[in-house]
């Protein structure tokens, strides 16, 4: 591990200023779940670790005046899992108790968690996130890495495992920085991107940026939900995943948003496969088309085709499993209100 400064602002000012600056590499730290590993292995080498986790304003769960459930980067996985004001948001839930492990529950951040480094083992061995513009990924072991977005140098899969769930939830960010009073606000999805040229990361954030507040709609009589096609119980990531929320009026699906995880990048969103899903009633054979229809396009590389099948039952149980229904998996039902008995008209989100 190189040897860095340590500070710990109290202040969104102050951190803003600290990750600013001048001719020095700077990070910010905040559960440290992923960071102190890629500091260990030396992926990252700053000059300056700046911890977020003792700002005040960083560290709570709010309602504002429009019903929108403000979470700061200092609230970890289990904060949010426990408060009752998450309740609405199911999908985001299903997926940090999927985690499976008390220690990164509590350590871990939401924030923290979205903004995961790829888990590529070429980029965690040092090659970069594109590994020899992508060769290495091509003539070498594949089997975790992308079927969808991979037609350019980039196959790493996005690591974040609540960013699907949350993308589908209509979730935003706010970013403060580079200058102390400067503020944005960006969709989630926007966060992301692939890179094409060395130098470029997966996200868009800025050098001295960071994201103070993820910020979620409110969630009206939208029904989500979350499914994870894992190894086995356990923190190790899946192998695919999807997430999707869903307005249904009647019996019928008046909206749809479909993310998938662990396949591409940046968190996949099937917007077509969404599209095509209006209309419908939610059956398992319409459940099955909109998963297929949600992979259209995939590449698989020489190691890893298993992935787009998976991607296909991930997206069929999320669906299943929002509207209460048998899965087929080992999960279950979960207890959520029939599609059935909605009848009353939902706002759109």
């Amino acid at each position: 591990m190189k040897r860095f400064h340590y500070a710990q602002p109290r202040s969104e000012q102050e951190a803003v200023s600290l990750l600013a600056t001048p001719g020095k590499e700077t990070v910010a730290l905040a559960g440290g779940t992923d960071l102190v590993g890629l500091l260990k292995r030396m992926v990252v080498t700053p000059d300056l670790v700046v911890n977020v986790g003792e700002i005040r304003t960083l560290q709570d769960i709010d309602h504002d005046a429009e019903g929108n459930l403000w979470i700061g980067a200092a609230v970890h996985l289990d904060e949010f899992l426990r408060d009752r004001r998450s309740d609405p948001y199911a999908s985001a839930k299903q997926v940090i108790q999927g985690i499976s492990s008390i220690q990164l529950q509590a350590q871990g951040t939401l924030i923290g968690e979205l903004l995961r480094r790829p888990n590529c083992w070429y980029f965690r061995d040092g090659h970069g996130l594109l590994a020899k513009q992508g060769t290495m990924v091509i003539e070498g072991a594949n089997r975790y890495h992308a079927i969808l977005g991979n037609r350019g140098p980039a196959k790493f899969v996005n690591a974040s495992r609540l960013a699907p769930a949350l993308i589908s939830l209509g979730a935003r960010l706010r970013v403060i920085g580079p200058e102390p009073d400067q503020e944005t606000f960006l969709d989630l999805a926007d966060l992301y991107r692939t890179p094409t040229s060395e130098g470029e990361n997966e996200n868009v954030l800025a050098p001295g940026q960071l994201v103070s507040h993820l910020i979620l709609p409110p969630h009206g009589n939208r029904i989500s939900a979350a499914y994870e096609v894992r190894h086995g119980e356990g923190p190790d990531p899946p192998l695919a995943s999807a997430a999707v929320s869903l307005d249904v009026r009647l019996g019928r699906v008046q909206e749809a948003r479909i993310v998938l995880g662990q396949v591409a990048p940046v968190p996949w969103v099937a917007a077509e496969a969404a599209a095509h899903f209006v209309g419908k009633t939610i059956t398992e054979e319409s459940a099955e088309q909109t998963g297929v229809e949600s992979v259209a396009g995939a590449i698989a590389l020489s190691e890893n085709d298993y992935k787009i099948q998976l991607a296909q039952v991930a997206v069929k149980r999320a669906i299943l499993r929002a509207a209460g229904l048998e899965t087929g998996g080992l999960d279950g039902p979960m207890p959520q209100r029939p599609v059935e008995r909605q009848t009353e008209p939902t706002p759109l989100v």
